[in-house]
């Protein structure tokens, strides 16, 4: 595969993306702080619903900063914050608005802040392809039909308009057929004027970035073009992240998105790491699909080639992920495998691109397919995997300490079998990580060119290198080693 844009051509992609420890929270569920109440809410840690409200909030995730900045977390990616009827946030009333259960705009703003004092970005999730019944020129529409001065905002298809009897036509389009969400008319220019306005206004509120909701389905390249040039003409360092789950070329031309979330990266990590426990039913009824076993050598062949699916500056910057709010959580995927889950992880913060934590997979939250991926994030330590809290922790530190795994290029120097061995060469020295997805120790190849001692960023063991020198790889572990400096 073949990088496709020339130096002169370079995309500009933000610096500070390739340094980031990402982590996706879904805010019904993350956090209650105590502040809103009056609420009919389940139980914190009932079986999540499709409609029930936990009442996690905004406020919360505030009293939480300090938690997530001792992972290693230096961004967060929201799914939908603003006014809705729903649980997730999907169906925006107002997009000027962040939902009063939340906390308001003013717990968005003391979210920032406080964020921004303890240098982590905050990302939220823009959903301008559809709106909802309650959005108010929707519901102006619904109020005066034909003689609605909304009316060329959407898709009308006949009268009357039938947004809640499944049993007669909706009479206009909808996201996937379904009622809830009605498709904006995107070439109506006020309809674009106003979504590139509510870009604007919440970059200028201080965010510093946008998840981008099904961007696929507004079909028309001049209007994220224009989104672009608007939301990095106030913030050239935004972020826009676009939720594209397959070939994203169209989009990655320098002209429209950063990057995009990637389930190129996700399906090859559960593939190998979880070949003997995939619980392929999970997987095919989740966003995933079908997922096949892998050898090393297969996931080496398919990891390399994602490294050169796009230019450089955007692989550097890809949104890599095991498991979103969309589909089963890894650790469940992988049928309860906690060490492929932890060997994943290794591999997530070791490769090219932004690693993102699902919140919760650093404690081993297992969930299935929607609405079970979306669990209330226990804060009750007892029911926490110590374990694989301890490795997100290093792995996470060995990031931030390390040019090499930030930046560094991407080679597989060994793969066989259930082994696999690569490094992340750079000009401050050279990451090598192998690892052992086998059920016995083994022996793996560490090719070193600047022989010496090493770290091991999992155990602080320091082995001194040499050409030709193998290692002892535990079954199911790994070692990251990084030059000792001088």
């Amino acid at each position: 595969m073949t990088q496709d844009a020339s130096p002169e051509s370079r995309p500009l992609t933000p610096d500070w993306v390739r340094d980031a420890v990402f982590y996706q929270i879904f805010p019904d569920r993350f956090a209650r702080s105590g502040r809103i109440t009056g609420l009919s809410l389940q139980e914190w840690g009932d079986t999540p619903t499709f409609h029930q409200y936990m009442g996690g909030d905004l406020w919360g995730v505030a009293d939480k900063l300090d938690y997530l900045q001792g992972l290693g977390v230096n961004a967060i990616y929201f799914c939908p914050v603003f006014q809705s009827a729903s649980n997730h946030r999907y169906h925006t009333h107002d997009y000027y608005q962040v939902d009063p259960m939340l906390g308001g705009n003013e717990a968005l703003r003391r979210l920032i802040d406080e964020a921004h004092r303890r240098g982590i970005k905050v990302v939220l999730d823009g959903v301008f392809n559809h709106s909802s019944r309650g959005f108010f020129q929707f519901n102006d529409l619904l109020e005066q039909g034909p003689h609605s001065a909304y009316r060329d905002w959407f898709h009308v298809e006949a009268w009357p308009l039938q947004p809640y009897d499944d049993t007669r036509p909706a009479n206009y389009a909808a996201w996937w057929g379904n009622r809830a969400l009605p498709k904006f008319n995107t070439e109506n220019p006020a309809v674009r004027e106003f979504l590139w306005q509510v870009a604007e206004y919440w970059i200028r509120f201080g965010i510093d970035g946008w998840r981008l909701d099904v961007p696929n389905e507004i079909d028309d390249d001049s209007f994220w073009q224009e989104f672009r040039r608007r939301v990095k003409a106030i913030n050239p360092d935004a972020y826009i992240v676009g939720e594209i789950w397959g070939d994203a070329h169209r989009w990655l031309r320098g002209d429209q998105f950063d990057a995009v979330m990637n389930y190129h990266f996700t399906r090859p990590c559960l593939a190998f790491f979880g070949a003997h426990t995939l619980d392929h039913r999970m997987n095919e009824v989740s966003g995933t699909g079908h997922v096949a076993p892998m050898t090393a050598d297969e996931f080496a062949g398919r990891m390399t080639a994602v490294t050169q699916m796009y230019h450089p500056d955007i692989v550097r910057v890809q949104l890599n992920l095991l498991d979103s709010h969309d589909t089963a959580r890894y650790l469940t995927a992988v049928g309860g495998d906690a060490s492929a889950h932890r060997l994943a992880l290794t591999f997530q913060f070791t490769y090219v691109g932004a690693p993102c934590l699902y919140y919760g997979d650093e404690i081993g939250l297992p969930g299935g397919p929607d609405p079970d991926c979306r669990r209330a994030f226990p804060w009750d330590e007892q029911q926490w995997n110590q374990d694989t809290l301890a490795l997100v922790r290093r792995l996470s530190a060995a990031r931030h300490a390390s040019d090499a795994l930030k930046q560094g290029e991407f080679r597989v120097t060994h793969a066989r079998g259930e082994h696999l061995v690569f490094v992340r060469p750079h000009v401050s020295g050279t990451a090598h990580v192998a690892m052992n997805a086998g059920q016995h120790p083994a022996s793996l190849p560490v090719q070193v060119d600047a022989p010496g001692p090493y770290r091991d960023a999992l155990t602080d063991r320091v082995y001194d290198l040499a050409p030709g020198m193998e290692i002892e790889i535990p079954a199911r572990g790994s070692v990251i080693l990084l030059p000792v400096q001088a």
